[in-house]
């Protein structure tokens, strides 16, 4: 089911305003793949569900904000953005279709993938703590949350 993209608006600026590119077919993948086989990328799978709301979305957040960060972000929206997400989710061999997700990739290779059992129910500190110490390993460095 697809929702009006003035429900998504604010769901969508969440991420980008963090400094999330949005991924809307399967060419932007691609190119976004392409343009970071160097360095850590991490791709998230956004969702209008509860769990995306109240975990995932503030988790990335926190953890962004406690840095490092990865090179670079992208998002697709799940449910919305079909082929974008059918394509990211082609990315994330080995694991099942999930949204929320969050997937960091380092010189273009999957190190963590975060799926929604993983974050539904949790709260958004204990995340970002995980995913600030996979991004902490993925560039080498010490997390600081």
């Amino acid at each position: 089911m697809t929702y009006p993209e003035l429900m998504l608006a604010p769901m969508r600026k969440e991420l980008t305003s963090l400094g999330f590119a949005e991924l809307r077919t399967p060419q932007e993948v691609d190119a976004f793949m392409r343009a970071n086989q160097g360095g850590t990328a991490l791709l998230v799978v956004n969702s209008i569900c509860g769990c995306a709301a109240g975990s995932l979305r503030p988790a990335l957040a926190r953890a962004l904000e406690a840095g490092p960060r990865p090179k670079a972000l992208a998002t697709v929206f799940a449910g919305q953005d079909l082929e974008a997400t059918e394509r990211a989710r082609q990315l994330f061999k080995g694991y099942t279709p999930s949204s929320p997700a969050a997937a960091l990739f380092k010189d273009g290779g999957l190190v963590m993938m975060l799926e929604r059992h993983q974050i539904q129910g949790r709260p958004p500190a204990m995340l970002a703590e995980e995913l600030a110490a996979s991004f902490a390993r993925a560039a080498g460095e010490a997390a600081a949350v």
